[in-house]
């Protein structure tokens, strides 16, 4: 059973200022019996626009404009992200400009609101972007003047977070757009105009919607990083409570942790930070004691994989002269270094099970005692640990102390990959270069489209830190004077599992074949239908009982000339006889797998 398609014929588009929308609209799935909807391989949901107004009005009331504004630009940038990654699969052959009408369109197709576009500047490899659009029939600015009239300030909130979302993701650096004028205001459309951040004489007023609280860098930290034909002295810094140039972020999981660490800051329970290797545990913890009470006392920190085990008892509880061989003087340790401040315990995990004991005793007692010596010295420290791995699996394990587990388990934090806040990559990439161009005296323009696609396809296993080595390598690889490529970024042996996933027929994402391998079933289909059709040309004496449909003829052909192209759904089409749009249209109405380039 074929899933219902949305007609391209039924979605009239003006063909002058935008391409064509049959290919966006071919992949659109509805599966009412699973009850699931799929542009591309995002699940979507159709919603009631006077539910939204409810939502925007009840959010207005219960916690205020400025954190309603927020929250639904949030919601906006999180949706523009994701949009670009359908745009650079479903147009990945295409213009530039047409590849970028995606976001657009999709606007559109959506229900949201219709664009039109004013002028569009737009140069991946130089960084450049200056965009001018008008919304009409927006649909969040029916829905807050039916609630609250017309105002003095600008209400489409979740579209501008939308169209700051999808640029930056495309461009590869965070792009802002502001609406200039809005029909909550009283004009008669609503007009926005974007530009990188830096191009804004005055963003922090808008890139704080992009934050879930003032003390979050956020998407601010990019407009602190000089443009490559900048003086280097004209980048100013947006000032941040957590005051740390590697706090960037604009995604829902970046901005979740740095909540979490505001909530704690101030208290003084053990913080216990989780997550993959790269993440950034430690440069959280450090704003978590920037922002404590303790600021002004000391932050030590301590990885405890880089001490040897025979001396971590040292470098914790410090030492008494003549201790140990080659003890020759009296040391401080950690402990009372920090005292009155923040120790932080990093790869926590490996610790032995003697130094977990008497790690737990110095929390439980609040006291330590240096080897070698009797006195026990009260120490007020808090304590910050950190892991990546499962200290539940380590405790079950027999490898780690159960009661030292609660003990530091008070509010762990969890800090998520960067796969899993993959709208923060562009953002990171901007601020990297900046940093190391700044570093080595070096300039280029941005990235390639190439090098972007990579950046956002990759895994990152090794997280933020490698990211940062990856910019690192392409500043000093990279022609001065131009964009970073591919070839300069990825040159040590990384490797890029992506997978391809297609719809079923009953709407759910599964893993696609091999465009360039026909399964079997279907490769026999196209053997019958072959000699079926060389029997009727050729008026041979076949079977005539042997019925083969038009359908089946087309479907045929369609899978013969996607193998024969090797699954490029450009180089298939030019075989058939068809424009892309038309080819991609009938790959989706039938269910054939096939590479989007």
């Amino acid at each position: 059973m074929r899933l219902p398609l949305v007609r391209p014929e039924h979605l009239p588009v003006d063909p002058h200022r935008l391409p064509d929308i049959a290919d966006l609209a071919a992949h659109l799935r509805f599966s009412p019996q699973s009850g699931h909807i799929w542009l591309h391989d995002k699940r979507m949901l159709l919603i009631h626009a006077e539910a939204m107004g409810v939502l925007r009005r009840e959010l207005i009331d219960s916690i205020g404009l400025d954190h309603a504004r927020g929250l639904l630009t949030r919601m906006g940038y999180y949706a523009g992200a994701r949009d670009a990654e359908i745009a650079r699969k479903v147009r990945a052959q295409t213009s530039l400009h047409d590849m970028f009408i995606v976001g657009p369109q999709l606007h559109a197709l959506s229900g949201i609101v219709q664009v039109e576009t004013v002028r569009l500047d737009i140069d991946v490899e130089r960084g450049r972007f200056d965009g001018e659009f008008l919304w009409k029939a927006s649909s969040e600015d029916d829905e807050h003047i039916r609630h609250y009239g017309v105002g003095h300030e600008p209400a489409c909130w979740m579209q501008i977070g939308y169209a700051s979302g999808y640029t930056s993701e495309f461009m590869g650096r965070p792009i802002l757009f502001r609406e200039t004028e809005c029909r909550a205001m009283g004009n008669e459309i609503c007009r926005i105009v974007g530009r990188p951040v830096e191009d804004w004489s005055d963003a922090a007023d808008d890139v704080r919607f992009l934050q879930i609280e003032s003390f979050t860098k956020g998407l601010s930290a990019a407009a602190t990083t000089p443009r490559a034909d900048a003086p280097r002295t004209a980048a100013g810094k947006l000032p941040t409570a957590f005051g740390d140039d590697d706090m960037v972020g604009a995604s829902p999981g970046f901005n979740s942790t740095c909540q979490m660490v505001k909530r704690v800051a101030s208290t003084r329970a053990t913080v216990l930070f989780l997550g993959e290797s790269g993440v950034g545990k430690e440069v959280f913890a450090r704003a978590l004691h920037r922002i404590s009470p303790r600021h002004d006392k000391p932050f030590v920190a301590l990885n405890c994989a880089a001490i040897p085990e025979a001396l971590i008892e040292s470098e914790l509880f410090g030492s008494e002269k003549g201790a140990f061989t080659g003890s020759v003087a009296t040391r401080m340790g950690r402990f009372e270094r920090a005292n009155g401040g923040t120790l932080f315990l990093d790869e926590i995990g490996i610790l032995s099970m003697n130094a977990q004991g008497k790690l737990l005793r110095a929390l439980q007692q609040g006291e330590v005692e240096r080897l070698g010596d009797h006195q026990t010295r009260k120490v007020d420290v808090r304590v910050v640990a950190a892991t990546n791995v499962n200290l539940r699996d380590e405790v079950a394990a027999g490898r780690f102390r159960e009661d030292l587990f609660f003990r530091l388990n008070v509010f762990p934090i969890r800090i998520p990959s960067l796969r899993e806040r993959r709208e923060d990559i562009p953002i990171l990439m901007h601020y990297f270069l900046g940093k190391f161009m700044q570093r080595h005296g070096r300039s280029f323009t941005g990235f390639t489209g190439r090098a972007i696609g990579a950046m956002l396809a990759y895994d990152w296993p090794g997280n933020i830190r490698e990211l940062e080595n990856v910019i690192e390598r392409g500043v000093i690889l990279g022609t001065e004077g131009s964009a970073v490529d591919i070839g300069h970024l990825f040159t040590s042996g990384e490797t890029f599992g992506a997978q391809r996933f297609e719809l079923s027929q009953d709407g759910a994402l599964t893993r696609a074949a091999d465009p360039a391998r026909m399964p079997a079933a279907a490769a026999a289909g196209v053997e019958r239908v072959s000699r079926r059709v060389n029997d009727l040309l050729g008026d041979g004496g076949g079977d005539d009982n042997d019925v083969v449909s038009l359908d089946e003829i087309e479907d045929a052909l369609v899978r013969k000339a996607i193998q024969r192209a090797s699954g490029n759904v450009s180089a298939a089409a030019r075989l058939l006889g068809l424009t892309r749009s038309q080819l991609v249209y009938r790959l989706k109405s039938r269910g054939i797998a096939a590479q989007t380039g």
